[in-house]
């Protein structure tokens, strides 16, 4: 690449202000995309896709029978024997 020749100053003052704005352009994508990578990570849209899996999961009959069976279960392992 050949360099670039300048006849004044005021063409210099121009190329750096576009150098910086494109740096700066660079600078705030980068930023969304760390931001956009975050809200993926957050536990919010996990808890809320739990929160979706469980309504489906316990609703109708079938969830029904799962309230009924789940302390049952749950108190038989609390109050198994355990082998010495």
């Amino acid at each position: 690449m050949e360099p670039k020749k300048y006849s004044s100053y005021a063409q210099i003052d121009r190329d750096l202000e576009i150098l910086k704005l494109e740096r700066d352009i660079h600078y705030r994508k980068t930023l969304l995309s760390i931001d956009k990578t975050k809200e993926s990570i957050i536990p919010t849209n996990t808890v809320s896709f739990i929160e979706k899996v469980y309504k489906n999961v316990f609703s109708g009959t079938y969830g029904t029978i799962l309230k009924i069976i789940i302390p049952y279960v749950i108190n038989w392992y609390i109050n198994r024997k355990r082998g010495d």
